[in-house]
């Protein structure tokens, strides 16, 4: 495959890429948009009317639209490039455009709230307002638990140097940092994205090699980046100790739109189902010779699994799992590989892990990864590719609708994941390709269950701690060590006490706790999943109907609506997490002496 099949098309979006003259335009564009959104706000008088309120609404959206496309251009760009400084200066531009529209929403909830209760319920069944009654109602009654517009517009412009500055600080350290290993008797320079791929390299000696030169990388940047945690942490934790929200999860409970018991139930299915796993990391540990698995052996491949696939093949064969089961899906994806919405190379400078994300105004979506010829990184490309699916299906949709939640984000993705590699497992020619295949698919059981968990354990344990003050590198060590020693059931011999310097999901002020969506995800899409199965092509339908209701209501609405489920309660958690130990005990079958 040559290596433009392996690198996206940027250039249709905005010509140039961080020197685009387009680009430019279109922020200047925004800003005028900005302004003339801000006028229209101070000209309002008491007693909006609903044509007003029509219009702020219309402008809201396509003033988001308008800033949402050059976002998600510019995080295209510092990812595929960590070194390029003019899209690092543009990713400043954007949040200083980004918080002059905050403040501007802020006044505008504000009027939102003012509207006596009657007025405003009579003013949404109106015929244009009808449908966006939930996000509607959704930002008005968050508005009314925030401080006054004055204090919150304060704080959307300290945020833009404070804030949201330390989160890019983050990523610029880590954009500059790199291991040395000798690969195949080469000497190489690895970025830390390439280094973390190395961990599920079939060689036990690259494996160790790697992973203490990636433990040791993240130990010397640690004071910097404990620094950096406890500032992202300390001004959340002030900024809700201001909204009154006594609770750490209250805003991340309300942004995913989902109850305190649903999460609850969630986790105590996945600790049931612990055990299972624990099984399976003993029985991998007799595979790999090994007395007990260690952390960087947690993605070693065993079987014939850790044949590399080649990019052309796992796009072709990503594409015929999904005619499978929608022949409408596969067509999307085979027009968005053919238009190289992809990203896909291995290269260095390219920032850590994967990711999709959506162009509003162009109705288009980006993936972003670095594709390692492995099992897992086939998973990775059918898993991106299953956002963008989403995102199709919710393209001609009024803006507040397309806004979904982080955990119903990932039912399209997971389930697109599903469905390809048990589409590997299907189309296994050997036993221990079959067996290599599995045991990839239940390492994701593993992260979900077990490495999520140890995360969300750590997260909330820190937050504890820095309410009472800053938290040392050595302690966070500790918290860290000690949510997976708790979350693993104490199975690993070995572990990854600077995880919390690694993952760049702690230092991510988009997204707070940004772990147990995952798990949910992987849960909820599980069971969408198992109804799939049962009901075959005629599903697909109704999974393009649940997608397209993800951002209009409740996660606990959309499973009742569309699963006839109560996710408060365990039944519909146990079931799914059947669905992976039931894996488990084909592989324990499977691998019996």
């Amino acid at each position: 495959m040559s290596n433009a099949e392996q690198i996206w098309d940027l250039e249709s979006i905005f010509p140039g890429g961080s020197s685009s003259p387009e680009l430019q335009m279109q922020l200047e564009a925004v800003r005028t948009q900005i302004a003339a959104l801000q006028a229209q706000v101070e000209a309002l008088t008491s007693g909006l009317t609903l044509e007003q309120l029509k219009t702020l609404v219309h402008d809201m959206q396509d003033v988001q639209i308008n800033l949402g496309q050059c976002r998600a251009f510019v995080s295209c760009l510092t990812a595929q490039n960590v070194r390029d400084n003019k899209a690092k200066l543009l990713q400043g531009d954007l949040g200083q455009i980004g918080a002059s529209l905050a403040g501007v929403f802020t006044a505008i909830d504000h009027i939102f709230v003012s509207i006596p209760e009657e007025k405003w319920q009579s003013f949404l069944e109106d015929g244009e307002l009808k449908e966006l009654k939930f996000a509607l109602n959704e930002r008005r009654d968050v508005a009314k638990i925030k401080m006054s517009p004055e204090l919150e517009s304060l704080v959307t412009d300290l945020e833009v140097d404070g804030y949201h500055a330390w989160s890019h600080l983050y990523y610029t350290i880590v954009g500059d940092m790199s291991i040395e290993m000798e690969l195949a008797g080469k000497p190489q320079t690895l970025s830390m994205g390439q280094a973390a791929n190395l961990l599920s390299s079939p060689d036990p000696k690259v494996r160790q090699g790697v992973f203490e030169k990636y433990e040791q990388a993240w130990s010397e940047k640690a004071e910097l980046f404990a620094s950096t945690l406890n500032h992202l942490a300390g001004f959340r934790i002030n900024l809700y100790k201001n909204r009154g929200w006594d609770d750490v999860l209250s805003e991340p409970l309300q942004r995913n739109r989902m109850e305190r018991a649903t999460l609850d139930a969630m986790w105590a299915a996945v600790q049931g189902g612990k055990p299972h796993l624990v099984k399976f990391l003993e029985r991998k540990a007799e595979i790999l010779g090994l007395d007990q698995v260690a952390w960087c052996d947690l993605w070693a491949p065993v079987g014939d699994a850790g044949k590399e696939i080649p990019l052309a093949e796992a796009k072709t064969f990503v594409v015929d799992q999904l005619r499978k089961f929608s022949p409408d899906i596969a067509d999307f994806t085979e027009r968005a590989i053919a238009k190289r919405w992809v990203e896909a190379e291995d290269r260095g400078g390219k920032r850590p892990g994967a990711f999709c994300t959506s162009l509003p105004l162009s109705k288009e979506s980006r993936v972003f990864m670095t594709y390692s010829g492995t099992i897992s990184s086939l998973g990775t490309l059918a898993h991106e590719l299953g956002h963008a699916y989403h995102g199709y299906v919710l393209k001609d949709a009024p803006l507040f609708l397309r806004r979904y939640a982080m955990n119903v984000a990932e039912t399209a993705s997971t389930f697109g994941e599903l469905l390809v590699v048990d589409g590997a497992i299907g189309a296994a020619s050997t036993p221990e390709e079959k067996l290599g295949i599995l045991e990839d698919k239940i390492g994701r059981s593993v992260s979900f269950f077990m490495d999520i968990h140890s995360r969300f354990l750590f997260e909330t344990r820190f937050y504890d701690a820095r309410k009472k003050g800053l938290v040392s590198a050595a302690q966070l060590n500790e918290l860290m060590a000690g949510a997976q020693k708790e979350a693993f059931l104490d199975s690993l011999k070995e572990y990854h006490p600077h995880f919390w310097a690694s993952k760049l999901h702690f230092y991510s002020t988009g997204v707070p706790f940004y772990n147990f969506p995952y798990t949910f995800g992987y849960l909820f899409s599980a069971g969408v999943y198992a109804r799939a199965k049962a009901e075959g092509q005629g599903f697909a339908q109704n999974y393009a109907r649940l997608l397209a209701d993800t951002a209009r209501m409740s996660v606990e609405d959309l499973a009742k609506k569309h699963l006839g489920v109560d996710l408060t309660k365990p039944d519909f958690w146990e079931a799914a997490v059947k669905l992976a130990t039931d894996d488990v005990e084909e592989f324990l079958q499977l691998t019996q002496k």
